[in-house]
């Protein structure tokens, strides 16, 4: 059974408070019938797949990590599905190729993961008060789009998970190649 997924990119390295909220997010997509994606390196992703996996719903697939090398360890023992791509930096943009995307603190990596997921016509949501998520939150990448990077840096764990399904149902069109 397809399930969306959720991509949750950002910092590797995250405050306190983010990894708090990112639990509570994970564990909450859970509940809604969602998968979530990551990128595979630090503490976001442990954080994401931790919150996930404490939801009593969690099954064998709900998470997932693209990891940036061929060593699929550093994800053992947090992600369910593991896929080494061996891609580096290019794997960013399959993580950004989801349902939506939601960001949280970032630097260049996420600055790129945002770009792709722009390009791609997925829906970003901007969660937190850190790096490119915050700075972007309510912004216009460039005209291709009539709409911005949705704001929800000062939303709660409901709030978000509402505009994460606000956004499935608009049925964004997909990417079908430059245009």
């Amino acid at each position: 059974m397809y399930k969306p997924q959720i991509a949750i990119i950002g910092s590797r390295e995250l405050s306190p408070s983010s990894l708090d909220l990112l639990k509570a997010l994970a564990h909450e997509l859970v509940s809604q019938g969602y998968r979530t994606v990551t990128g595979g390196l630090g503490s976001l992703q442990q954080a994401v797949h931790e919150g996930a996996k404490s939801n009593e719903q969690h099954t064998d697939c709900d998470t997932i990590v693209l990891l940036p090398g061929f060593d699929p360890k550093p994800a053992m023992g947090h992600a369910d599905v593991i896929i080494p791509t061996g891609l580096d930096a290019y794997r960013n943009a399959l993580v950004a190729n989801a349902e939506v995307v939601v960001a949280i603190g970032g630097g260049a990596g996420t600055l790129s993961e945002m770009a792709f997921a722009w390009q791609f016509k997925r829906p970003i949501i901007a969660i937190g008060k850190e790096g490119w998520a915050d700075r972007l939150a309510g912004e216009s990448l460039d005209h291709r789009h009539q709409s911005s990077v949705v704001d929800c840096t000062s939303s709660s764990v409901e709030e978000i998970v509402a505009q994460i399904a606000v956004q499935i149902e608009l049925e964004h069109p997909r990417h079908h190649g430059i245009s």
